[in-house]
């Protein structure tokens, strides 16, 4: 049988190569770690999550938790490794990050089929099948290999950046507590109260901070979904109080007479609960300016701040252009890539891109006829999406029920018909064979 090269032990080449391997596809795995590696990883583990440590909600009437039960029922191992290594978020999945990468290096590197080389692919290889799943955080030199073999993508890349992490001990819990937003979970986030005036003092020396260096950086190439809050401080006084600083749903049991005017959250970042991260934080700040403004927020006064936020840049090809439903290149056939390059956004759409590019090219070799994930799932959709040429403008996409067709027929209420979406997605998935 024809041995497979993925590019990358990310999220989405772990995945893509479990699911070969699975299917009794012999995997030569590349991944750069140790021996090299990018700006904002921290350790060799695979599937390391370098932003926040939440795969987002996961109910099915949100698009996302309909895309994680789908890859459940895909059996994904970057979803296994997930619940299995959960830790307390209300109605989202949150894992312990080191737990999580452990058990999916573990998983990976224990599979007969896959063979694992800690070395640094600079170019595309020649010959055979390869999935380039290298990531957003691709070494330079492949990079420009990409490139050069894909022109014209010199201005497709956007700007992610990350939140910073502090010790839980050193939150004054005198001055923050314990809650969820209407009491929904089970009080899982810590939340910072702000008035107005302790707010408006924080907002002020917020969009005056100084910002590191990164050349072409300019508000309009922040990824929406990823932006960093001085970034979208600027955007007007009260942004952040429809934001990440929304106070609705929640109560202050200290003053529990008095609404605050912002608050700020802090979710668990591991499963002992002595890392927190701030909770839509992502930022730019040069590290001195995130100490000094983010200790003005009530209760971090004193935070010892673990890790502190940094950006990167994600590069991503002009897929509708390139790439058809299965992730693969379509003048180049040899050819597929898969995870954040590809332009869909987000930790979980990352891996199910893996997995839909991993089972078609088992498919492919095995002899058998593509499996064609429908649009009405949540893991054809994101494949539709990608492959969409009638997109004018492509950027990257979290998934959405709006890249799913609708139903046809109108149902009360918007959570009732994402049910009901969500219900004719899984038992399209359950007729699938693959």
């Amino acid at each position: 049988m024809e041995q497979v090269i993925v590019i990358g032990a990310g999220l989405a080449g772990c995945e893509a190569a479990w699911q070969l391997a699975e299917r009794g596809i012999p995997v030569k795995l590349y991944e750069m770690r140790p021996v090299k590696s990018s700006p904002v990883h921290q350790t060799a583990d695979f599937a390391e999550l370098v932003c926040s440590n939440s795969l987002r909600a996961n109910n099915v009437e949100n698009a996302v938790g309909l895309l994680k039960e789908e890859m459940r029922r895909s059996r994904s191992l970057i979803m296994a490794c997930a619940d299995a290594h959960q830790v307390p978020a209300g109605g989202a999945l949150a894992v312990d990050r080191y737990g999580f990468s452990g058990a999916v290096t573990q998983a990976v590197k224990s599979h007969p089929l896959i063979t694992v080389l800690h070395q640094e692919v600079t170019s595309i290889p020649e010959e055979g099948q390869v999935i380039i799943a290298a990531g957003p955080l691709a070494s330079d030199a492949l990079t420009q290999d990409i490139q050069a073999r894909f022109p014209g993508q010199d201005n497709l890349h956007f700007f992610d950046a990350v939140a910073p992490l502090v010790s839980f001990e050193s939150i004054n819990m005198d001055k923050a507590w314990f809650g969820s937003r209407y009491d929904k979970g089970t009080a899982d986030y810590i939340n910072c109260p702000m008035t107005r005036e302790e707010y408006e003092a924080f907002w002020t020396e917020l969009v005056s901070a100084q910002e590191a260096e990164l050349h072409g950086f300019e508000d309009r190439s922040v990824f929406e979904g990823c932006m960093p809050v001085e970034v979208m401080a600027r955007r007007g006084r009260d942004t952040l109080c429809y934001g990440p600083l929304k106070p609705v749903g929640l109560t202050n049991p200290h003053n529990p007479e008095s609404r605050p005017y912002a608050v700020v959250q802090l979710r668990k970042d591991n499963a002992m609960g002595t890392v927190y991260n701030i909770v839509g934080f992502q930022t730019h700040l040069k590290w001195p300016e995130q100490k000094r403004v983010f200790s003005m927020i009530p209760g971090l006064e004193q935070a010892e701040f673990l890790r502190y936020g940094v950006m990167h840049r994600n590069t991503y090809l002009n897929s509708p252009r390139f790439l058809n439903r299965y992730y693969q290149v379509i003048d180049q056939p040899r050819l597929t890539f898969a995870g954040q390059i590809t332009g869909v956004e987000g930790y979980v759409e990352s891996a199910a891109s893996g997995l839909v590019a991993g089972i078609e090219l088992a498919h492919r070799l095995l002899g058998k006829d593509p499996v064609d994930f429908p649009q009405e799932t949540a893991l054809g959709a994101l494949a539709c999406y990608i492959s969409d040429t009638t997109i004018y403008n492509f950027q990257p996409m979290n998934v959405n029920f709006g890249i799913i067709p609708p139903l046809g027929y109108k149902v009360r209420g918007k959570r009732n018909k994402n049910a009901v979406i969500a219900q004719r997605a899984l038992e399209a998935l359950d007729q699938l064979q693959f």
